[in-house]
């Protein structure tokens, strides 16, 4: 059981958070809470708010988080993960469901007789990246970190699960999805082939990402595109080695591959309409091993985003022609090789995410509610979720540069690095508001009987 999550409810809830606000020193702090305090006279589940609810299991959510960080695992070895998962859910009195997409983690949260369901997603994978953080919490294994923060995400369902079992204030099921390998290995796609929807049947499905750059305490929710999809690609360049001083006797794979490389820019800005987002990097160059010796071929290697399969597919069509043209131009032989695994777009439906923006709202106010953000041209296999049921996919803000922004949350910090980077480290500020976000989503998706959904 978590530590002190089952502690006293605070018939003093006020005075409580009163002393809550007094404890921050900062301005624009207090008047963030102090709204936050008001919205509990808006919830017809008493005084107490779903925020006021997890911020009492903080700390516990904290220590669960950390021990998460320090202990990385990646995509489909999340073995020690799914056990942490696997135990507090039962403990909990929830059905655990193990070993779907592998290692993957399902319970089954119900009350009242209605057949309504919806699905909670957390992702649980790591990155292969050595962490250059020296704090107590940092990873114990060389080569691996949480450097997207999947370790708050599984934290902050948790902390909803333990809050939504102790009070089983809903009418319907809930799914706590709790994915793996969501890092370029296909999680989501993986659980699904194995029955996921099959087996737990569900009307929509919900996820969510921690956001550096985005204030803590704030939301953003798009009711379209949020995510591009993306492609890996490799080519292949095959010349004729030789003598660097007597490059006519030779086709050279690096002049060529340096063509391509430029070419290969000019697809999005000639290419495509300006109105349609895309974006080609190649990113990989590897070719010769030594100073006086042109190479025999050269491997390349990039990859293509895009919000519609039709801008990638004429993305692709083009990058073909250029390999066939600049092959010819150069004498080499040039192969271009689409690799399986891609991710499509994540397209939120506009009625989930409506429903997102209502419940983040009640969290943390309409003004920290961003429905104008831009889409992210990073990628997301949430994605495949989307292409079999609706449902939406928000961020929560991980903080700004700032210590301030982040009392803005009711804690200070440091600032937030961005994804993937070494530094990186999940925001424990916002455990409790990501908590509570899920927390107000069921209630307001799955009322109890004879009671409306609540503004």
């Amino acid at each position: 059981m978590l530590p002190s999550e089952d502690g006293g409810r605070a018939s003093g809830s006020r005075r409580a958070r009163q002393s809550s606000v007094a404890a921050c020193g900062n301005c624009a702090a207090r008047s963030y809470i102090a709204k936050l305090t008001a919205l509990a006279f808006l919830s017809p589940h008493g005084l107490m708010t779903p925020l006021d609810d997890a911020r009492q299991i903080h700390t516990a959510l904290q220590d669960i988080r950390r021990d998460l960080h320090a202990h990385p695992e990646l995509a489909f070895s999340e073995t020690r993960t799914a056990d942490a998962v696997s135990a507090r859910l039962d403990a909990w009195g929830i059905e655990t469901c193990r070993g779907l997409g592998r290692t993957g983690v399902v319970g089954a949260l119900r009350a009242g007789g209605s057949e309504r369901a919806i699905g909670l997603r957390a992702d649980m994978d790591a990155l292969p990246i050595t962490e250059t953080n020296r704090f107590t919490h940092r990873s114990l294994h060389e080569g691996r970190m949480h450097a997207c923060g999947h370790d708050g995400h599984t934290a902050m369902l948790l902390g909803a699960a333990r809050l939504l079992a102790r009070e089983r204030d809903f009418d319907g099921t809930v799914y706590l999805v709790f994915q793996p390998g969501e890092e370029g290995a296909g999680g989501a796609r993986a659980m699904i082939e194995d029955g996921l929807f099959k087996r737990f049947p569900m009307d929509a499905i919900y996820g969510m990402h921690n956001w550096p750059g985005l204030p803590a305490g704030h939301f953003a929710v798009h009711a379209g595109p949020v995510m591009a999809g993306t492609d890996r690609f490799d080519i292949h360049i095959e010349g004729v080695g030789g003598h660097a001083a007597m490059p006519h006797l030779s086709a050279d794979p690096v002049l060529a591959g340096a063509a391509l490389v430029q070419a290969a820019q000019s697809i999005v800005s000639r290419s495509l309409d300006p109105l349609d987002a895309a974006v080609v990097s190649l990113t990989c160059f590897h070719a010769g091993d030594t100073f006086n010796v042109l190479p025999e071929r050269a491997e390349l290697s990039g990859t293509l985003r895009g919000f519609s399969a039709a801008v990638r597919e004429k993305a692709f069509e083009r990058l073909r022609s250029l390999c066939a043209g600049i092959g010819e131009t150069f004498g080499v032989q040039i192969t271009f090789d689409l690799l399986p695994g891609g991710y499509p777009p994540t397209i939120n439906t506009a009625a989930e995410a409506a429903h997102c923006a209502e419940a983040a709202s009640a969290i943390a106010g309409r003004e920290n509610v961003h429905t104008s953000e831009r889409p992210s041209m990073g990628a997301e296999d949430f994605a495949f979720y989307l292409s079999h049921k609706p449902g939406a996919y928000i961020w929560i803000g991980n903080g700004l540069t700032a210590i301030a922004e982040h009392a803005l949350a009711g804690c200070e910090r440091r600032g937030s690095v961005a994804l993937h980077n070494a530094a990186y480290d999940f925001n424990d500020c916002i455990l409790p508001i990501g908590a509570a976000y899920w927390v107000e989503l069921v209630r307001r998706l799955l009322p109890r009987r004879g009671e409306a959904q609540y503004p």
